[in-house]
């Protein structure tokens, strides 16, 4: 009974790391949302974060992976190159300009287009089946679509007010505003949007290159190190060539420490390396069908932390998104199940076949050597 329990528990890790680090995804937004409101610098956060992720991320891919990593090559420095620019700081650098000219509601939301392109991405590349004939196939389409709905009904349909709890705590109030950028007019709105959906397309397109560097560099905390040194790289040359305010750079004990440190350290360093581990062993489109979880993270805490109401739309979001999820986990559970089954059964009738081979041909020689004695024996009974 213990052993089913662990084996339980071992095969359902990878679900719980990604709950986990939808969890702590859903807090980084909360504090971003306090340190914009302070007025710090969307894209001096992005540099620190990546500089803080490396800071802590160099030492423990030194001290746990020293004898397991393998050979550096330029393949995997020009992986990792691309992994830092398109999964670090171009997808996040878009994120927050696009949070900044809509709204980080609607910044949050367009990011569950994640699962949609990494499946349609992955498909593309051969790492992810359609499978549309399959019922499991089915079920893996229709949840993600589920869940994609859900999260925009969570966002954009209010309907009535829900009070469950209050806990008459908002942390708005402790943060002392200086202003920040107000999205104008509809056409920077329009350019939010495609911000939004750019940052979702190049943090799919991470998602798809970690997949084939894992293959290769199969060492998450080496792995994040390495991304995170190049994104980190590529953050502070952008943020140098583009903001002017040098005063954007102080760190103080407040808001903007604590949320640099916390983006970088843990959801960077921690997180990023957890998902990292998810992809390798369970593939690209599993990473990103937990997406949509952020959001429902995200309500909570907004109602928790910020005084925020929820609302009936909130609710029916949040109940799709599970159900959705639930229906992707199935048939991607299936999918492996079949795909571990076909191999078991292949390899079991090749050692068969070569064993009736052998047999036959043991066989065959006895029976040769077996008459060719009969024969001998009958020449030298005709020849007495």
């Amino acid at each position: 009974m213990v052993m089913k329990i662990c084996k339980w528990l071992h095969e359902l890790k990878p679900v719980l790391l990604m709950v986990a680090v939808q969890f702590f995804f859903a807090g980084v937004n909360v504090l971003f949302k306090l340190a914009t409101y302070d007025g710090m610098s969307s894209r001096v956060i992005v540099a620190y974060r990546f500089i803080f992720a490396t800071l802590f991320l160099i030492p423990l891919a030194l001290i746990f992976e020293r004898k397991s990593r393998p050979k550096l090559t330029w393949t995997i420095l020009f992986q990792a190159f691309l992994c830092g620019f398109f999964g670090g700081s171009l997808s996040q650098n878009l994120y927050f300009e696009g949070l900044v000219l809509t709204s980080a509601t609607f910044a949050t939301a367009m990011a569950n287009l994640i699962p949609g392109f990494t499946f349609i991405l992955a498909a593309s590349f051969g790492l992810e089946k359609m499978g549309i004939s399959t019922l499991a196939g089915k079920a893996k389409v229709a949840g993600m679509l589920m869940g994609i709905g859900g999260a925009m009904l969570l966002t954009f349909c209010k309907g009535a007010e829900i009070h469950i709890w209050s806990t008459h705590v908002n942390l708005m109030k402790l943060v002392t505003p200086h202003g920040g950028h107000v999205a104008s007019s509809d056409g920077t709105r329009v350019l939010g949007c495609i911000f939004s959906m750019s940052s979702c397309i190049s943090f799919s397109l991470w998602l798809i290159i970690q997949a084939k560097m894992s293959a290769k560099y199969p060492c998450p905390y080496s792995s994040t190190a390495l991304m995170s040194t190049m994104a980190a790289i590529q953050s502070v040359v952008y943020t140098f060539c583009v903001e002017k305010d040098w005063s954007q750079w102080k760190l103080g004990w407040n808001i903007r420490l604590l949320t640099a440190a916390y983006a970088g350290i843990v959801v960077h360093g921690m997180m990023i390396t957890l998902t990292i581990w998810c992809v390798r062993i369970k593939g690209p489109m599993f990473a990103t069908i937990f997406y949509p979880l952020m959001l429902v993270f995200t309500a909570l805490a907004g109602s928790l932390l910020l005084d925020e109401d929820l609302h009936l739309g909130s609710i029916m979001g949040a109940t799709f998104i599970v159900c959705g999820l639930y229906a992707v986990l199935w048939g991607k559970d299936a999918e492996m199940k079949t795909s571990q089954l076909i191999p078991l059964k292949n390899s079991e009738e090749v050692e068969t076949t070569n064993s009736t081979s052998k047999n036959d041909n043991g066989e065959n020689l006895s029976s040769g050597k077996i008459h060719g004695k009969e024969e001998k024996d009958k020449g030298s009974e005709e020849k007495v």
